[in-house]
């Protein structure tokens, strides 16, 4: 009996070290400094920053969007949600921000999820969000540091539908 105990105890301890030794994804980390360069993330006096992501390869043929949520706090299931579509620029990855709402969960609506502030576009975004924010909530979360997020690789491209346009050319 003392052997079984002490089996399950070891195994224990091991799941909750592996559990806690789990790295922060990059793609994860890049999309995240990207928010923070971008000025997308709101000011905090926190010193670390929880977040959830979840990759969607299916929604738009062709592309890939990373969806990522930052919760208000570590134990809370409301926040901001972004929609970054990954592609590549001259060998680099660039994170390209296309879209952002805050939500909060709710079983009062249909989805699950209610939006404090809306994102652009319509019911079908609305609706790829929520799926996004409800796959988010079954995966791990992660604390990142400020100071991680604002050392980003220079390497990274970063951009965003609030970036200004270039002007068209008078003719």
């Amino acid at each position: 009996m003392k052997k079984i105990t002490l089996a399950i105890s070891l195994l224990f301890c091991l799941g909750a070290t592996v559990y806690s030794q789990e790295q922060t994804p990059q793609r994860l980390l890049h999309a995240a400094q990207c928010l923070e360069a971008k000025k997308f993330l709101p000011s905090s006096e926190a010193t670390k920053l929880t977040f959830g992501y979840s990759l969607d390869e299916k929604s738009y043929p062709g592309d890939r969007v990373i969806y990522l949520v930052q919760y208000e706090a570590p134990a809370h299931s409301n926040g901001l949600v972004f929609a970054i579509f990954l592609t590549e620029h001259d060998g680099h990855q660039a994170f390209n921000i296309q879209n952002n709402a805050s939500f909060v969960l709710s079983k009062d609506e249909p989805s699950g999820v209610s939006f404090v502030n809306p994102p652009l576009g319509g019911t079908w975004t609305q609706e790829h969000l929520a799926a996004a924010i409800k796959e988010i909530e079954k995966q791990p979360r992660f604390a990142l540091s400020v100071k991680d997020l604002s050392a980003a690789d220079p390497s990274l491209v970063c951009e965003a539908y609030t970036d200004p346009q270039p002007k068209k050319s008078e003719k």
